[in-house]
């Protein structure tokens, strides 16, 4: 199993590189050299190719192998960087991005969603259903530290960071992963589809996969109340009086550490042949748990005397329970991809890569809808109420393990 998930691991790694460049480092190096929030703020939009994956994941099901379209699109990657190395960011004078550059951002975001999909339809046809608990350890972790590095890593690691310094060291790293892809023993072991294997034609197809249905409902709702509160906390928390640098300090990198403790600890538990099913209901009833102590603590902090100053047990309650709301959905989040594989496993082969995608998509849309529309959710209902709103919707999802098919485990 080890020569499987080295391999994916590295690949993983690499793929969480774009998010944490433009969701984390980008934004410093643009403001950095004077262009305005607003400015900053649309460099989100070049995230769009990622909601658009099932357009061409059908084409990996039909033509030539995963692992030539992670090969190829992993060093489209590296030559993408390199032509943004010799790329000014920013002209004098201009009050954005040269449209080369949009251009350019663009098509990296392009490249890495197309390899997203042939990864992930890699790590679906190459892992055993007794190797998905650590296979999904695996993707979840090294993608989140992949991000991280490239979320200001780099930057606290070489002060001196300059844009074509950025992309050369980008380049070199997707042209090395590249060759993982193509040489790694592991993955040279993928048949190469054949031609007479069915090929998506309508939804249909998919969603008659056993499973999909309660699926794609599954992952669809089970963040909604978990990314609402988890954007609107710490702002609250701040409000009340908390330091800016000190919740900082724990919603950055104490969130991305115990996130990546609770998801290896549902790798560990799973590959002791922990059920997923079973271990997704414990894990979200301590979810929700956890969820139900932040409310109380927001409504305890509206009572005249309540306050968040240095020393005070609310305080150490408040950033205890952002840890472990972090935690708890690192464990989730594993045990869900896991329960996400298998499902698209039991999908014929020709049809794993769409079939894996859509529910990678509608998992994504469930993530970024509450953080969208929490802000203004709150506005409307005021934020304790909201997050009143927030405990129902994290109760939904156990609602939907009752209903769950024996075939996901």
């Amino acid at each position: 199993m080890r020569a499987k998930l080295l391999p994916l691991a590295g690949l993983y790694l690499v793929q969480g590189l774009p998010y944490g460049l433009q969701s984390g480092l980008l934004p410093l190096l643009m403001r950095a050299r004077g262009l305005s929030l607003a400015r900053v703020g649309l460099i989100k939009g070049l995230y769009a190719p990622w909601l658009f994956k099932l357009a061409w994941a059908p084409l990996l099901d039909r033509r030539g192998s995963p692992r030539a379209w992670l090969a190829l699109s992993t060093a489209a990657l590296g030559l993408v960087c390199a032509l943004l190395a010799a790329m000014p960011p920013a002209v004098s004078g201009q009050a954005g991005l040269p449209a080369t550059v949009v251009g350019l951002l663009l098509l990296l975001n392009l490249g890495a969603a197309v390899q997203d999909v042939a990864l992930d339809t890699v790590a679906v046809q190459l892992l055993e259903p007794a190797e998905l608990g650590p296979g999904n350890t695996v993707q979840v972790v090294a993608y989140k530290l992949g991000s991280a590095l490239a979320g200001g890593g780099l930057l606290a690691l070489l002060p001196s960071l300059t844009w074509p310094l950025l992309f050369l060291l980008l380049a070199a790293t997707y042209w090395l992963a590249a060759a993982l892809a193509w040489a790694a023993a592991a993955l040279q072991q993928l048949p190469w589809p054949q031609p007479s294997e069915h090929t998506p034609r309508h939804l249909q197809d998919l969603l008659a996969v056993p499973g999909t249905l309660w699926t794609a409902g599954f992952v669809l709702t089970y963040k909604l109340g978990e990314q609402g509160a988890g954007s609107l906390f710490p702002l609250l928390l701040l409000d009340h009086g908390a330091s800016a640098s000190e919740l900082g300090l724990w919603s950055g990198l104490g969130a991305v550490a115990c996130s990546i403790a609770g998801s290896s600890l549902g790798g560990a538990l799973l590959a002791r042949h922990w059920q997923p099913l079973p271990l997704l209901r414990s894990a979200l009833q301590l979810r929700l748990g956890g969820l139900a102590c932040q409310t109380a603590l927001l409504f305890h902090l509206d009572t005249p005397g309540a306050s968040l100053g240095p020393g005070t047990m609310l305080r150490g309650a408040a950033l205890l329970s952002l840890c472990l709301q972090h935690f708890l959905g690192g464990l989730v989040t594993t045990t869900t991809f896991t329960v996400m594989m298998h499902c698209s496993q039991l999908a014929p082969r020709g049809l794993q890569a769409t079939h894996y995608s859509l529910l990678a998509t509608l998992e994504l849309l469930g993530k970024l809808l509450p953080g969208t529309l929490a802000g203004v959710l709150a506005d409307g209902l005021g934020p304790n109420p909201c997050f009143g709103v927030f405990l129902v919707l994290s109760a939904l999802p156990l609602l939907e393990l009752y209903l769950a098919t024996s075939t996901l485990g």
